[in-house]
């Protein structure tokens, strides 16, 4: 595909179109990268619509093809996530299916190519619903769940935080509310991160989803506790390096973002897009921001770009191959679906 959308040389980067498919515009779907392939999952195809699609897609970053998976019984869902579970299944986590929010898991047998409802197992505590929650992999049998549950009249005024845990042997799962909570959020993203400092582990960060401006802590690991072995991108690394040095962004962090995209680079959380709770018109951003957890305190960075055809909202970004995807989401009308896919292109 000859060209990039928005040239944003001035700032450093843009997103260089890579592909094209209609099966791929959508937005508030979860995209999962198993196996080298992106798995896109239900999504809303248009503004507006009611109900969530049912389709599952496969997108081949290497051959740069979708294909519409056939297998039966998809979820209809919008505003969900999921993991890749045992290098086999794509777990499916809550979300709005067109009359409720689901607190329930239902997995893609990629090896069988079909679609299992897995069973609340003995002693589950399950939210009263979920969506525009987030689903972060602590281990291959351990999800760690953040978000605000339930609709407007029944959500709490705090954010709950769940571990679930997942036996694909038994195809059960099982909900244990934690003990803290956190600020009252939907529509925010996480991020696994080494911890900066003396004393390294791993905590688990939300961005956004509210109106304030700094991450929130939702877990915390010491040292040698998280297996989880991150996708190693050293060429993304150093250019993200090179750019929050280049003195071209500004120190300053999201505030009253939602519905944005969040993919962790090494040290750095990439996030991208949204929409904005502090204005009331021309909300969808094209915005990137990079949390920096080199030194501590960690720095935020922000490079704004003025090319209206980078706006999105409800998409989603995978790392693979040392390169990070951007796929689908609503553009500035925030009622049509991309059909693309993008590379984030740095230019240091």
């Amino acid at each position: 595909m000859a060209g990039a959308v928005g040239e944003a040389r001035g700032s450093g980067w843009t997103w260089r179109p890579v592909a094209q498919d209609p099966l791929l515009a959508r937005a508030f779907h979860s995209c999962t990268e198993l196996r080298g392939r992106f798995y896109l999952v239900g999504g809303l195809l248009a503004g507006g619509a009611r109900e969530p699609s049912s389709e599952t897609v496969v997108f081949d970053p290497a051959g740069g093809q979708a294909v519409r998976v056939a297998a039966r019984g998809g979820p209809r869902r919008s505003h969900h996530d999921a993991a890749p579970v045992g290098g086999r299944w794509l777990c499916v986590v809550g979300g709005w299916d067109g009359s409720h929010r689901s607190a329930t898991v239902t997995a893609l047998d990629t090896d069988r190519g079909v679609w299992e409802a897995w069973t609340a197992g003995s002693g589950s505590c399950p939210p009263a619903g979920l969506s525009s929650h987030t689903c972060t992999r602590i281990s291959d049998r351990e999800l760690r769940v953040a978000g605000r549950e339930g609709g407007t009249r029944t959500q709490r005024r705090y954010g709950s935080i769940y571990t679930l845990r997942l036996d694909p042997g038994a195809r059960t799962y099982c909900f244990k509310e934690e003990g803290c909570h956190t600020a009252s959020r939907s529509g925010h993203c996480a991020a696994l991160l080494q911890s900066p400092g003396p004393h390294p582990g791993h905590q688990l960060l939300l961005f956004g989803g509210c109106n304030s401006a700094e991450p929130e802590v939702a877990g915390h690991w010491s040292h040698g506790k998280i297996k989880e072995e991150p996708p190693v991108a050293p060429h993304l690394m150093e250019k993200l390096s090179r750019l929050v040095s280049s003195g071209q962004g500004s120190r300053q962090g999201p505030r009253g973002l939602r519905h944005h995209s969040c993919s962790v680079v090494g040290p750095f959380a990439v996030l991208f897009g949204g929409e904005t709770l502090t204005r009331a018109r021309d909300t969808i951003c094209n915005d990137l921001y990079i949390y920096d957890t080199r030194k501590s305190p960690a720095l935020w960075f922000h490079f704004p770009c003025a090319d209206h055809r980078l706006k999105r909202v409800g998409h989603r970004t995978c790392l693979w191959n040392d390169q990070l995807y951007l796929v689908g989401g609503f553009g500035e009308d925030g009622r049509t679906a991309s059909p693309q896919v993008c590379i984030l292109d740095l230019f240091i």
